[in-house]
């Protein structure tokens, strides 16, 4: 029997990264479960919330809430914006009237590693990606959702790739959100430092569940043309199918 999987695709990939929203559904359904798609959905208020305009994530907030089930699994391909709705929400929702929808939703919701992996109990979906690759941690991954492991063993069944760990493997890429916009000179250094890093192990590839952090480090690489390819872990793991 499939599971019943309503697909939260964040604002980052609707807008900049489309492709990464279809590769989500397709791995989802290659893992068995059934995906549903509420259209209405919009955004899960982090950037409001982030730059302390906590009224209006709340609204928006409490609009997320309502277009999605509390009883089904929630998976979304960004640990960041998952991150946000487990942690983030207690600020604007303990002790409301939306108390309760909120638990449910947060005990089901979950980034697509975590779901693949813990869930699911799946690890091998017949991709191929030939090259060497660096997994970048993002924070809301690393330190919200405690993904660590999740897309390392996803990643190491995939045909051809070598994944090998960098220097400061765990530092922040220097986008958080407006962090990047207030402090440009401080986030472009830090960019730099992470595929500086990658650079160092000859990585063809960066990975990351996190599309908002794979956007800040292309951005330094393609102003510095540099020979290196930033990739979204679902990307990855749908690559090479027509090949099967």
């Amino acid at each position: 029997m499939s599971k019943k999987v309503e697909l939260f695709i964040p604002c980052f990939i609707d807008q900049l990264y489309p492709e990464t929203a279809f590769n989500t559904i397709k791995l989802l359904e290659r893992a068995g479960c059934e995906v549903m798609y509420n259209a209405e959905q919009t955004c899960c208020g982090q950037p409001a919330y982030n730059a302390g305009f906590w009224d209006q994530a709340k609204e928006v907030g409490s609009k997320f809430l309502n277009d999605f089930s509390d009883t089904d699994y929630i998976v979304a391909p960004s640990a960041s914006c998952v991150g946000m709705v487990k942690s983030g929400y207690d600020d604007l929702f303990t002790n409301t009237t939306e108390h309760n929808r909120c638990r449910s939703i947060q005990r089901n919701i979950f980034e697509i590693s975590d779901f693949l992996v813990n869930i699911l109990k799946k690890e091998y979906f017949g991709a191929e990606l030939v090259g060497t690759a660096v997994y970048h941690d993002s924070c809301s991954a690393l330190r919200e959702c405690k993904i660590k492991e999740e897309p390392r063993k996803l990643l190491s069944h995939v045909g051809g790739l070598e994944i090998v760990e960098m220097r400061d493997q765990e530092t922040c890429c220097g986008f958080g959100g407006s962090f990047a916009v207030k402090f440009e000179g401080i986030s472009s250094a830090m960019a730099e430092q992470k595929v500086k890093n990658a650079q160092a192990v000859n990585a063809d590839y960066i990975i990351s569940t996190d599309s908002s952090c794979l956007l800040q480090l292309q951005a330094y690489i393609d102003k510095h043309n540099i020979p290196i390819k930033t990739i979204h872990l679902v990307d990855v793991l749908t690559s090479g199918w027509a090949n099967i």
